[in-house]
Order: C-alpha cells, then sequence, then structure tokens
C-alpha cells in the first residue's frame, strides 16, 4: 500500500472567490477560507505527481503549495477554469526537459489540441513552452494505469456536457455535474474522502446544489464530504454550519491523507 495525499489547489467557481467587484459578504470577509481559487487538485501517490485540470489560478496554487513536479495531468473538461493554466506546464517541462501526459475524454483532448496547438508539438532545444502528450480516456467506470497508479474514471453530466470524475485509492473527485448515476453510485461506496461539486444553495441546470451534494453523499455513504466549486454564495462557517457531521466546505489548501 501506497500513501495517497491530496491537497486541493482551489475549491472555487469559475469566478473565483471573491468575485472582481463583489461587495457581498463573502466577498469581503476577511476569513481566508472564502477566499477561493478556480478548482483543482494536487494528488501525491507512489513517488508521482498528478494534478487534476489546471485552471487560470494553477501558477500561483502551484507556487503556493511548491508543487515539485508534474508527472500527468488528469482533465475533468476543457472548460476555461479547468484548462486555461495549462501554458504553465512549461516550467515542469523545462525542470526535466521531458514531456507532460495528459488525460481526457475525447472532447476535452480535441479541445485542448485544438486550442493550445504549440503545446503538442514536438520539443525544442529551449525547452520554451509546454510539451504534452495526449490520452483518450472514452467509456464509463474504466481504470486507467497511469504510472503505475490505478486510475479508475467516470462519464457524468455536466448539464449538456459529459465530464469525467476521478478516483483514485479511497479518494473520489467529481467536479462541475448535475447528476451521478447509480452505477456510480455503486463503484463508490463507502469511499473515504469525497470531494463533490456544490456550487450554491440554489438549483442550477449544470451543477449540484447543496441539498443534492449532501444526498449523493449518503447515497455514496461516504466517510468524509466535502463540498468544491463553491461560489461566493456560499459562506464558509454558514454553510458548514447547515452540514451533516460528515459533510463540510473544501478550503484552498486544505490535504487529506489515505492509502492507495
Amino acid at each position: 500500500m501506497s500513501a495517497l495525499t491530496l491537497t486541493v489547489l482551489g475549491c472555487g467557481s469559475s469566478s473565483g472567490s471573491p468575485v472582481i467587484g463583489c461587495d457581498c459578504a463573502v466577498c469581503q470577509s476577511d476569513n481566508p477560507k472564502n477566499r477561493r481559487s478556480r478548482c483543482s487538485a494536487w494528488i501525491e501517490v507512489a513517488g508521482k505527481h498528478f494534478i487534476i485540470d489546471t485552471g487560470t489560478d494553477f501558477r500561483q496554487q502551484a507556487l503556493r503549495e511548491k508543487i515539485p513536479a508534474v508527472d500527468a495531468v488528469l482533465y475533468t473538461h476543457p472548460h476555461s477554469d479547468h484548462i486555461n493554466g495549462i501554458d504553465d506546464l512549461r516550467a515542469y517541462c523545462f525542470r526535466k526537459k521531458q514531456a507532460i501526459d495528459i488525460y481526457g475524454n475525447s472532447f476535452t483532448m480535441e479541445n485542448a489540441q485544438s486550442r493550445f496547438e504549440y503545446a503538442f508539438m514536438p520539443p525544442c532545444k529551449h525547452w520554451n513552452r509546454p510539451v504534452l502528450v495526449p490520452h483518450i480516456l472514452d467509456g464509463h467506470g474504466k481504470t486507467a494505469d497511469i504510472h503505475g497508479v490505478s486510475v479508475q474514471y467516470f462519464a457524468l453530466p455536466h448539464g449538456r456536457w459529459q465530464v469525467l470524475g476521478y478516483k483514485i485509492g479511497n479518494i473520489a473527485w467529481l467536479t462541475d455535474i448535475s447528476d451521478i448515476d447509480e452505477t456510480t453510485i455503486a463503484a463508490l461506496q463507502g469511499v473515504e474522502y469525497l470531494f463533490i461539486d456544490c456550487l450554491m444553495m440554489e438549483k442550477y441546470p449544470s451543477h449540484l446544489s447543496f441539498e443534492l451534494a449532501v444526498d449523493f453523499s449518503k447515497k455514496i455513504n461516504a466517510k468524509q464530504t466535502y463540498l468544491i466549486h463553491t461560489t461566493h454564495k456560499l459562506d464558509f462557517d454558514a454553510i458548514n454550519a447547515k452540514c451533516p457531521p460528515n459533510v463540510a466546505m473544501a478550503y484552498d489548501g486544505l490535504k487529506v491523507t489515505t492509502e492507495c
């Protein structure tokens, strides 16, 4: 068994928190846990370093957490708040003089190669841009061996889009989802840590509400659930007061450790 540590690089929605120009109580809050960068995670396992999504704030997140290397990136989908930090992977390519493997469904990989064509070219002697190797993860509930680590992935709805949720060891990361099917619920039964989308209290077409996120946590029977991709409408302390005992708001910099 290997130790597996997940660090929440960011738990915020596409606008982050505080939101530019907003004077609401959360955006003006002195509580550092109400400051949320875009949704992303860093996983350390078996000597490898995986990133889930390189969002708009990836550079600052990597500096804050002192991420030493990136062996692979697991992409959930190609919305800008999950992929637009892709250029900052070049620092890791430059340091090791190696390409980085990236993973996602066909739609995400095609989108990335269309928008960031330069990042998929062979390396030049200067290593002055990202050098990425795409790998397609299509299907549902399948398992891929990524640098010797078993990664299970699930195709889930994000409104009309399809995104990937990931399970590594006893940790599941399900962001930007609007529903979870019964086969995924069964596959995640009893997971130790569940990180689950929770945009706001109200219903939203392409995300889970607080009520739905808590309901899915109960169905999955997660030992501990953390709410991610949360907007500035959710105050850290106020929402935690509403949460069941095994559910809590995530925050930037949160770390959990389990076995893989």
